[in-house]
């Protein structure tokens, strides 16, 4: 089972959470190298094909700048 280690790029404190049993989720249209789980109030995101790498937490509020972000092409590196 891989490390269950956090990491923060925004914040304060890194949240002490334990990743080793998350309910980790793929992207719908079939496996992708991006993998979220909801954990005690937080969002963990982590690298598919690398899940023994940190994963990035982030709070409701910057998941859903995150989110809305995305949605309105803010990342489109097109």
């Amino acid at each position: 089972m891989a490390e269950s280690t956090t990491e923060r790029l925004v914040g304060d404190a890194t949240p002490d959470l334990d990743l080793a049993n998350a309910a980790w989720q793929s992207g719908t249209q079939g496996i992708g190298d991006v993998q979220i789980a909801f954990v005690e109030g937080f969002i963990a995101m982590r690298h598919g094909r690398r899940p023994d790498r940190p994963a990035l937490v982030f709070t409701p509020a910057e998941w859903r700048a995150f989110v809305l972000g995305a949605r309105e092409g803010e990342f489109d590196l097109t």
